[in-house]
């Protein structure tokens, strides 16, 4: 697989563009454990030629993140453009447009999956993107609306046609936000269009390496996304990668190891914020994904998630590695939600 001039190889992984995630320390991890292309928070094309300073440096790159993309939102063409011109600036692999986003406040001013209520709009700001930046465009979105108006087949031709190199999709419609299962059949219609020639990434619902491969055997798309999959299991990269090479599913990490890879994240937080006590707070969605399924965790667990010393953070990733040392986490029926 190949995104402009990029060598992917066969099935890549990608890690999904996911506001609040992945930023550093979490893309750092997942590269760890073999993803291959990373991508950046989303960031508004508002607030980028607004040169909002926390905005920018969502766009920070690291030479560990490469193959990396910077993905982009906003309802407005011309600050969308603008905005694209200002991530490319950033050096990034590729520039990705997120027409997938389901939250009201950016689908009520229109963008990321609100623009389905307008795709000649969608499709003119990817084509003027696509010819004002020299580096390859992506496009992220989903089936539709809403189950009335699943029109991805005919949109992905039209966004084809603009230029991009690529596109992913995310089997849901907005109306669906996070709920019911993502509909790998419609993603297969648009990969099996004849007409379709550029790759096609297929995204949602894949919770480890047998989803995955159910989802590639049923779409035949060329690469995986993954992202609420990941958060808490980086190494899912790495377990999918094995399985669908190998047909052999890797045990489970035992819980120390998972203490080794948090406190690992931790540190990588550390460094790039400017305290350990915004780097503890950045981590507690991570802490509370980490460890699924131990046996009388309720208490710790909220220790954990309350906690805003850093060395506390410490000592209580020691006691858990202690009082579960010989656990390996169980992700057999782990919720995305």
């Amino acid at each position: 697989m190949k995104i402009g001039n990029i060598e992917l190889g066969s099935m890549p992984l990608f890690l999904a563009p996911m506001e609040d995630v992945t930023y550093k320390s979490f893309r750092y991890m997942c590269k760890k454990f073999g993803a291959d292309v990373m991508y950046t928070e989303f960031v508004s094309s508002e607030a980028l030629i607004r040169d909002i300073a926390k905005t920018k440096k969502k766009m920070t790159l690291f030479e560990f993140d490469r193959p990396v993309g910077i993905q982009i939102f906003g309802h407005n063409i011309e600050s969308m453009v603008e905005a694209a011109k200002i991530a490319e600036e950033s050096n990034p692999d590729i520039i990705d447009i997120n027409f997938g986003c389901p939250m009201k406040k950016i689908v009520n001013r229109g963008a990321g999956s609100g623009m389905f209520q307008d795709v000649p709009k969608m499709v003119e700001m990817t084509r003027q993107i696509v010819n004002a930046v020299n580096k390859p465009v992506t496009v992220k979105t989903r089936l539709g609306w809403d189950d009335n108006s699943k029109v991805i087949v005919d949109v992905a031709e039209q966004l084809q046609d603009t230029g991009i190199a690529a596109l992913t999709l995310h089997g849901r419609t907005r109306k669906q936000l996070y709920t019911g299962e993502a509909d790998w059949d419609w993603i297969a219609k648009v990969k099996n269009n004849s007409r379709m020639h550029i790759p096609i990434i297929g995204n949602g619902d894949i919770n480890g390496p047998l989803k995955a491969k159910e989802c590639l055997e049923q779409s035949g798309v060329d690469g995986l996304m993954i992202g609420r999959g990941a958060i808490g299991r980086p190494w899912i990269f790495k377990e999918i990668r094995h399985y669908l090479e190998t047909g052999e599913l890797l045990p489970s990490p035992l819980v120390p190891e998972i203490v080794d890879n948090v406190k690992e994240q931790l540190t990588q937080s550390v460094n790039w914020k400017d305290s350990p006590e915004r780097a503890v707070k950045e981590m507690r969605r991570h802490f509370a994904k980490y460890f699924p399924s131990l046996h009388n965790f309720r208490d710790i667990r909220i220790k954990l998630l309350r906690a805003d010393e850093l060395d506390e953070v410490l000592l209580l990733l020691d006691e858990i590695a202690e009082r579960y040392a010989d656990t390996r986490v169980d992700y057999t029926n782990i919720s995305l939600k």
